[in-house]
């Protein structure tokens, strides 16, 4: 009997010894698939990572500040327009601006800058220009050298249209990863998101409506999210621009480029 019990505690042993080195080989098997698969998102410079490799780190200054809004009391605001600039809606918009004597900032395709730079050469004084990637794609969905040769690529289309280096970054969709992050620190961008966006798909055919709740739900140091290209929906936000305006300033609103609300926060700020 005893006998008997040993042979089974060997037999079990030996089993449960060869399912442990069958799950261990099963463990390394599925870690190298994932390694495989994933091998280039945190540590060799996929889309995950704000690093890329082990060598030294080409960041630019070596800081990247993000902002949804302006920190300061004054009543500010900053219009912002993506995705030009377009023959069809641009010029609308900069019209509208340059009859109430308002600036905005626009984030740029640089794509776009190249095709119709005629629609924007010598019409952006008083404006100020970001820029918005090459052709709108998903930088969050590249890697690090992808991310950055796509903003270099619209970076430089900028600067040669408008004579001026832009400083601030938009990205498309308003997504963020690492990739998107180290690539604007190289480009020592300051990343500007945004705090309140235009609806106009809740107000069809209504663009006073659309601009008084623009009006009535803007903040000191909002900063407003608009599209001067896109789906003809969008024509409603810009068709109650001057209401928009003229709402913002009963409110004693004052209308300033992004940079500007920046400066003005930075002023603002309390020291100790």
């Amino acid at each position: 009997m005893v006998e008997g019990t040993r042979w089974w505690r060997r037999r079990d042993l030996l089993r449960h010894g060869l399912l442990l080195v069958g799950g261990v080989a099963l463990g390394a098997g599925t870690s190298e698939a994932w390694r495989s698969t994933h091998r280039r998102l945190p540590i060799a410079g996929g889309f995950a990572s704000a690093t890329v490799g082990n060598g030294k780190q080409d960041v630019g200054a070596g800081a990247l500040e993000v902002v949804w809004s302006g920190r300061t009391n004054q009543r500010l605001v900053a219009l912002t327009f993506d995705d030009g600039p377009a023959p069809q809606w641009t010029p609308m918009v900069l019209d509208t601006l340059a009859r109430h004597r308002v600036p905005a900032t626009f984030f740029m395709d640089g794509a776009q800058v190249r095709r119709h730079a005629d629609v924007v050469r010598d019409r952006l004084t008083g404006h100020e220009v970001g820029n918005h990637g090459w052709d709108h794609r998903d930088l969050a969905e590249l890697d690090a050298a992808e991310a950055y040769d796509d903003l270099r690529r619209s970076h430089d289309a900028i600067a040669d249209v408008t004579g001026t280096r832009p400083t601030l970054l938009r990205p498309p969709y308003g997504h963020l990863g690492g990739a998107v992050l180290y690539a604007a620190a190289r480009l020592d961008y300051r990343l500007v998101l945004w705090s309140l966006q235009m609806v106009e798909r809740e107000f069809p055919d209504d663009p006073a409506g659309h601009a008084r709740r623009i009006v009535t739900e803007v903040r000191p140091g909002t900063i407003v999210l608009g599209h001067d290209v896109g789906a003809r929906r969008r024509l409603v936000a810009l068709r109650g621009l001057t209401d928009m305006i003229n709402g913002l300033r009963s409110r004693g609103y004052t209308f300033v480029t992004v940079s500007a609300l920046l400066r003005a926060s930075v002023a603002s700020t309390p020291t100790r």
